[in-house]
């Protein structure tokens, strides 16, 4: 008796903490965005260095988006480098919180490097929830002036030194064409940054930088770009599309003949679209991803937000975090043959 009476007794208790579950459950899918977000504080995490590119839309972002967010939740921002952002990645995938309150941005490349088999990539991209990227910035390779090459093509009839930091985009577009189109770059590496490129163009040392955006040039050295006297003339493009001030300059992609080739620049193009990319971690309620993505939207027309971005000299170029998703499925779908060419001719093993 004394065992049965017992026996009713755990599976009464049971009962109860089942029911409990059952309605806090309930409560929680019950609760809507607003309720959810009043509140609370979300964290805006910054995968690269304070100052730069990243940092600067990041935080520029922040200041506008919590005001379109259900409940406006308040958006503190802040850094957390290493790794080339996989360091930042890394915690929104494996460690921070899958409710909506954590956002991250990381470096462009992370989709790319994971799609070349990059063992420090220690996620899936596919899998995280990406909200958006306020500026699709097409990278630049161009001649400095005093060479007389405005087309791609001349650089096939001779031997011109290239300018890079190391083995990266600074290299690689150049890499790509001498392998591909037969161009005959010949590429120096080993310089710091972009501004000793750009004192090397001046000096006479080097005839091409190999990788610098368009708007980067735009803000830093416009008089280089723009205008009847400038400095520069841009060869060739890198992105998905062309852009509209550079609309008679051939993109990448477009420059090879054989589809294979064409296939690996183009996934060697698309992080230019990826942008200064924000997402979400993995498993984060449908309705809160939704919820995310339109406040980005509508940030990216919030009058106040392009009217501070203009005053910064700030492109915006918006892409939607469904069209986002798409692209960075694309390329960590790119078929073998494809990746296995774009290592090859990168020389990455």
């Amino acid at each position: 008796m004394r065992h049965s009476r017992g026996k009713k007794r755990s599976q009464m208790l049971f009962s109860i903490a089942l029911a409990g579950v059952i309605s806090a459950g309930g409560s929680a899918a019950a609760q809507s965005v607003d309720d959810f977000y009043k509140g609370k504080t979300v964290e805006f995490v910054i995968g690269l260095s304070a100052g730069g590119g990243y940092d600067v839309y990041a935080r520029l972002v922040a200041r506008y988006m919590a005001a379109h967010i259900p409940g406006k939740p308040q958006i503190v921002a802040k850094q957390m480098t290493g790794g080339g952002s996989r360091v930042a990645a890394n915690y929104g995938y494996n460690i921070a919180p899958k409710d909506g309150t954590v956002l991250v941005m990381p470096d462009q490349s992370l989709p790319l490097q994971q799609a070349l088999g990059d063992p420090t990539v220690k996620f899936d991209s596919t899998k995280l929830n990406w909200i958006g990227n306020p500026i699709a910035d097409n990278n630049t390779l161009s001649a400095w002036h005093g060479t007389g090459v405005t087309r791609w093509e001349q650089a096939r009839d001779r031997v011109m030194s290239l300018g890079a930091t190391g083995p990266n985009t600074s290299a690689w577009y150049g890499q790509a064409m001498n392998v591909m189109v037969g161009t005959k770059f010949k590429i120096i590496m080993g310089y710091p940054g972009g501004n000793e490129i750009n004192l090397a163009l001046e000096k006479g040392e080097v005839d091409i930088r190999g990788s610098n955006s368009w708007s980067s040039w735009k803000v830093t050295r416009p008089d280089w770009v723009l205008g009847a006297n400038k400095k520069l003339n841009v060869l060739v493009q890198i992105g998905l599309k062309r852009d509209p001030l550079l609309a008679d300059v051939p993109l990448l992609m477009e420059l090879p003949t054989d589809s294979d080739d064409q296939a690996a620049l183009r996934l060697l193009s698309a992080p230019t679209t990826i942008g200064r990319p924000l997402f979400a971690p993995p498993n984060v309620p449908g309705e809160r991803v939704k919820a995310l993505r339109a406040a980005f939207d509508a940030t990216m027309k919030d009058v106040a937000f392009v009217e501070e971005a203009k005053k910064a000299q700030l492109d915006l170029q918006p892409v939607s975090g469904e069209e986002l998703q798409k692209i960075v499925d694309e390329i960590v779908a790119t078929p073998p043959r494809v990746v296995e060419r774009l290592k090859t001719v990168l020389e990455i093993k």
